[in-house]
């Protein structure tokens, strides 16, 4: 049971502004603090607590971390700006905080799998590897132990380089796909399983790739009445996405030497 002064109980009050949840977790948090330090001036009894003293033991007090709340997005937006700026000693204290207030291992573990691919994607292919390993090595070994995996996850990705362009290609498809759902695949590009589909041209002309000297046809694969949007996905010059331009960019000129050649 909590005991305070007049005073000290209308400044409680007056302080949470109408949040009964606030106000609540103060109290929980003075009760225990009046329960570890009872009053020494009568053995035996806990004195009330004086404004000045409920004040200090707030302005001691560590921010109350609701899960729910403010402070729990305030500080997933912190580890995930922390890894995406490339500072692995700050994400690592933002880990640490989270870890502190008692947030959901597992909440942070899908929040990392999440950002290797929406901040690394392909410059570090490992990236999303080293997610999801982590949290199934926490789902075996459990707290503390399990943290250090996610703790490896979180320097791995600061670390890394970074890519978006999956992230954005992906937005883009999906934008475009929405606007075009009516429209069938090219039939070159379709099977064939019956005489009728044969017949009206199911398969006809279609490449297959691993036939050819490059490994690569070359051929159109969007529907024939849909104009080719621009590239949904352009790779950075990060990490691995350099290799994948490479790879893109001669796929594109053996793209275009077949469309001079139809």
């Amino acid at each position: 049971r909590l005991s305070l002064t007049d005073d000290a109980a209308q400044a409680l009050v007056e302080m949470a502004e109408g949040d009964g949840r606030w106000l609540i977790n103060q109290i929980e948090s003075l009760s225990h603090h009046k329960t570890a330090n009872p009053g020494t001036e009568n053995p035996g009894t806990s004195l009330p607590l004086s404004l000045v003293e409920m004040r200090q033991l707030l302005d001691k007090r560590p921010p109350h971390y609701d899960k729910g709340g403010d402070v729990h997005y305030h500080l997933i937006s912190a580890l995930h700006k922390s890894i995406r700026g490339s500072d692995p000693q700050a994400a690592l204290y933002w880990f640490c905080r989270m870890v502190e207030g008692g947030e959901d291992m597992k909440y942070i573990s899908r929040r990392l799998i999440r950002m290797a691919s929406e901040e690394i994607g392909l410059a570090a292919p490992g990236a999303l590897t080293q997610a999801v390993d982590a949290l199934r090595a926490y789902e075996v070994l459990g707290s503390p132990e399990g943290e250090l995996a996610l703790a490896q996850a979180v320097v791995y990705l600061a670390t890394a380089p970074k890519s978006n362009r999956v992230y954005s290609a992906l937005k883009a498809a999906m934008a475009c796909a929405k606007q075009s759902t009516s429209l069938m695949p090219p039939k070159h590009i379709l099977n064939a399983p019956t005489t009728f589909m044969k017949r009206e041209g199911y398969g006809e002309g279609y490449l297959y790739d691993h036939d050819l000297p490059e490994g690569v046809s070359g051929q159109y694969y969007f529907p024939d009445d849909l104009k080719k949007p621009a590239a949904f996905y352009t790779p950075s010059t990060q990490g691995h996405e350099s290799i994948v331009a490479t790879r893109m960019e001669n796929v594109l000129n053996i793209q275009k030497q077949r469309q001079k050649k139809t």
